[in-house]
Parts: C-alpha cells; structure tokens; sequence
C-alpha cells in the first residue's frame, strides 16, 4: 500500500470518529496508535502533526464559545464540520500555508495564528526562517512585531504546502506567475487559494484570478481578499474588515469564519471583478493623491481627486461586470480611503515624493518594499486600450491616464495637475450605461 494511501486510510478514521462524537484530541489519538503499524513515514506524518492539532482544538473550542453559533448551509457546530463543504468534508484539521514572507503575508498568517490555527510561512531566505523559528520576529519587516508562536517558516515548499488545507498567496503581482509556475507542483490538487494580492500583470494586462487560474488552472477554487487593511495595523490587533469574494460563497465563508475574531471581521462576496477591481485602481488613485500632497495643494484638491479617482474606477468596473454597491464598498471606496489618506500607504508615499521632485529611480532605490500601484497605473492604461472602444479615452479616465503619462515620463506632476483642472466642462456624473466601452 503506497504511503499516500496510507494517509488517506488513517485521516479518513480522524474524520468518522470526529463526525461521530469524539473530541479532536481523543480522536487523533486513537487514530494515531492506529498508525504505528504502518509505514514509518505514514507515522511521523501524524507524529509532527499532534502538537500543532492540540493546540488547534484548544484555541478554536474558546474562540468558538464566544462566536455566535450557525446553522448555515447544512454546517453543525462541531469544530471539524465549520470548515468542510457541505459535500466534502475534510479530513484532518485546518493547516494554512501563506506563500510570501513579505509584509501582508505576515499579517495573514498572524491573524490565523491568533487563532491558533497551525501555519506555516513558505518564504525564500534561511536567515528568515531562523528568525521567526527561534525568535518569533522577522528581521526585516516590522521586528519589533513578535508573531505568534503557531507560525512556522520554511524555503522548502512541499514541507510548507503538502498538507495545507487552505493556502493564502501573499506575493506581488508581477512577480505572482514566476514564483507559482516554480512552485505549482507542491501545491495539491483542488487545495483552495486565498490570493491577497492586487494588482494587473504588466505583461498578460491580467487580474490575480486571471493569472491563478493561468498557472494553476480553474479547476479549483479561489477566494480574494481586500479592504482597507494596513499589514502593520493588522499585526497589533487595531480593528479592521475586509472583504473575501469569491464565486463559490461557501468557501469565502469558510474563510470568513477562519479568519474573523473581534479584531479582524472579514465579510463576503461573490463578485470577484468588483472586489480586483477595486484592489488595484485605489493604488493608482493613491499615487495622485500623494502627489497631490507633495505638491502642498491642500485637502480640497485631494478630496477632488479622490472622489472622481472613485468615479473612474466604477466607470472601469461596470465594464468588467461589477456592481456598483462593490466598488462603493471596503474594496473600493473604502480601501482607496484608506490608501490615500492613511500614512502607512507606500502608494500614496510614492507619490507624494514624486511629488517633490524626486525621480522614480530615487524612490525605487531607497526602499525595498513594493509600490503595487506603481507598475499597475501603466497596466491599467494598456488594458483600456486594448479592452475599450470609443473616442478620447482619456477625458473618460483622466486622472489614470494622467498618473501613467507621469510615471512614463512624458508629464510632470504639476503638468498633471493643470490638465485635470482644465478638462473640458462637463456634467459630473453620466449614466455609464451608454458609455459605449464594449
């Protein structure tokens, strides 16, 4: 009998005897003095497993007293029933594995293991994972942040992703297809995907589930996370919601559930388009509005331009199918505020040292963290191009085409800023349903 096999024989025992009445712990523990007559292997698997689950089932049944208990869609109350489909149970207890050690990834992976939920964090440097192994921190981004001890790292991606039962990928945009074409391998069949990234590929003018579902295929499921939520802020528990879409809404609830305490309250969706959408234009929009900073033109400026900003990016999302309430909602609006008026945005602090006069190989070189908004803002106009049909695209989304036009070199700031000021009059609003963009 192959080891896999073997694996799925004793999981598929933790399954039934959980299901029927016995605790995690007492369950596993039958289940594993079951293996030992097994492959060595086979053994080990659920030896390295045992602290991880009874740590999981301690930390979960207190966080599940003070949840309000549901009944939706055919779920029971018992911990390994809130996180199966309704067709599919799962066979062992939640695992998570982030990809991206960067700063959103550590915030994600400290939200499940506040949680207690066993994760671990698949990130490219030794020196990272001896860190947050021994010391809990890591070295780079926000050290003085200790994270929880639940959380495990490792370069070694099938150690990280084998048994992951959901992964969270938390790696740039641009740089999303190289890392899981390297990895897809290790990632099992049908585990589903929490992508936290946003942004448009430079090179495909794709969205993160274009490019997902490119690498790894469509035939499993994919969930997308974002609202205004600073990494930094997440990491020492200050409130904040978000919103999880997805096109299967049982898996966004899953996640919902998994995610959500008194400190992170994660909402639901289904529409995908409006929630991507959102998560990439509020960068592009927060590029200007630090602009607009740099430049010292006062709150009535900005609060200008952040409002037709918004204006802009409904226009592109009714076109790509979203609905309105979306982009009005924490992954449009409500994102693109924070963004643009919050000091930890390193979109909105791009711009606003553009803003000064600093050239954009200055910025890029002082820093090591990643301005999304800046490779998504050239994107964004290409794809309009190349997607929309019409006359003068340009008087119908000013102000992306004015921050891409600045970033390419062709326009300053201030030049920027006097061509939006002298746009041909208009009504200030029209109905985006006869703008002819397909």
């Amino acid at each position: 009998m192959t080891i896999s096999k073997q694996k799925f024989i004793v999981t598929a025992i933790l399954s039934f005897l959980c299901l029927n009445g016995h605790d995690l712990v007492s369950a596993f523990t039958a289940t594993h003095q079951l293996s030992s007559g097994i492959s060595s292997t086979t053994h080990a698997f659920f030896h390295n497993r045992n602290q991880d689950y009874a740590m999981f089932s301690s930390s979960f049944t207190q966080q599940q007293k003070a949840k309000t208990k549901t009944k939706a869609h055919g779920r029971s109350d018992s911990p390994l029933c809130l996180f199966m489909k309704a067709q599919t149970p799962l066979p062992y207890p939640v695992r998570v594995a982030v990809i991206g050690g960067g700063n959103f990834g550590l915030a994600l992976a400290t939200v499940c293991g506040r949680q207690g939920v066993p994760t671990t964090l698949l990130v490219r440097s030794e020196d990272v994972v001896e860190s947050i192994n021994t010391n809990h921190t890591h070295p780079r981004y926000s050290p003085d942040l200790p994270l929880p001890q639940s959380i495990r790292a490792t370069t070694d991606p099938k150690t990280a992703l084998s048994d992951a039962t959901y992964i969270i990928h938390a790696v740039p945009c641009q740089y999303t297809r190289s890392t899981l074409s390297n990895i897809k391998d290790d990632i099992p069949a049908g585990t589903p995907i929490l992508s936290v990234s946003k942004g448009i590929e430079s090179t495909s003018l794709g969205f993160m589930n274009d490019i997902l579902e490119d690498v790894l295929g469509d035939d499993r499921p994919y969930a997308f996370l974002s609202g205004p939520s600073f990494a930094r802020e997440i990491r020492e528990g200050v409130a904040t919601a978000v919103v999880i879409a997805s096109e299967d809404l049982d898996l966004a609830r899953d996640l919902a559930n998994l995610l959500s305490d008194d400190r992170f309250r994660c909402f639901t969706s289904q529409d995908v388009p409006g929630v991507e959408i959102g998560g990439a234009v509020k960068n592009v929009i927060a590029i200007a509005a630090g602009m607009c900073d740099g430049l010292g033109l006062g709150t009535n400026a900005k609060s200008t331009l952040v409002t037709r900003g918004c204006g802009e990016m409904r226009r592109l999302g009714l076109f790509f199918g979203a609905h309105p309430s979306t982009i009005a909602g924490l992954s449009g609006a409500g994102d693109t505020f924070g963004t643009c008026f919050g000091p930890l945005s390193r979109n909105r602090q791009f711009g606003f040292e553009l803003g000064q006069g600093k050239s954009m190989e200055e910025i890029l070189a002082s820093t090591t963290e990643v301005a999304e908004g800046v490779a998504t803002a050239i994107a964004l106009v290409n794809l309009i191009k190349a997607r929309f049909k019409g006359y003068r695209l340009d008087l119908k989304f000013p102000i992306l085409f004015a921050v891409a036009s600045i970033l390419e070199g062709k326009t300053t700031p201030k030049d920027g800023l006097d061509g939006f000021m002298n746009m041909p009059m208009q009504m200030e609003n029209f109905d985006e349903r006869t703008f002819g963009g397909k």
